[in-house]
């Protein structure tokens, strides 16, 4: 974990800035993604929707991408539906100028199944809000998680 962090570090010093005109310090960045990744556990729709700028963009890898408010609003809706429960583990947070990587460990019962998956979110941030966000995670890891017992052979 500390290894990607100077990893992160080492990226994001040898990048160009990414700049969006964005009045929020790196600071504040990296505490509204806490926030963010926090609120996961009231699975409320609205309230994440809140934290994306109207335009805002959520690639869900490898997920097409889903762009607008209102939009990533009901694609959240849709697969809160059908969870119990989560926490977020925040694990590492970096954040420079207007870019937050933050790797989490996302524990969710679905189903009554739980569910711990290794994540990493890039934010691109814009005012204080989300503009894009890209999840990377491994998709097996979920799909074990989540599929159904084989019934014992007869």
């Amino acid at each position: 974990m500390i290894a990607m962090a100077i990893a992160l570090s080492a990226f994001l010093g040898g990048c160009q800035s990414i700049q969006t005109g964005n009045t929020a310090s790196e600071a504040d960045n990296e505490q509204i993604i806490r926030d963010f990744v926090a609120a996961w556990s009231r699975l409320d729709a609205d309230e994440l929707a809140g934290y994306f700028t109207e335009d805002g963009t959520y690639f869900n890898m490898p997920l097409q991408p889903v762009s607008g408010r209102d939009n990533v609003r009901e694609y959240i809706r849709n697969f809160l539906q059908s969870w119990d429960k989560t926490d977020w583990e925040m694990v590492t947070i970096v954040a420079q100028d207007d870019l937050v990587f933050a790797e989490r460990i996302d524990r969710t019962v679905i189903g009554g199944r739980k569910v711990d998956l290794p994540c990493v979110g890039v934010f691109e941030m814009e005012n204080g809000r989300i503009r894009v966000w890209r999840d990377y995670f491994d998709v097996a890891t979920f799909a074990n998680a989540t599929r159904p017992e084989e019934e014992p052979a007869q």
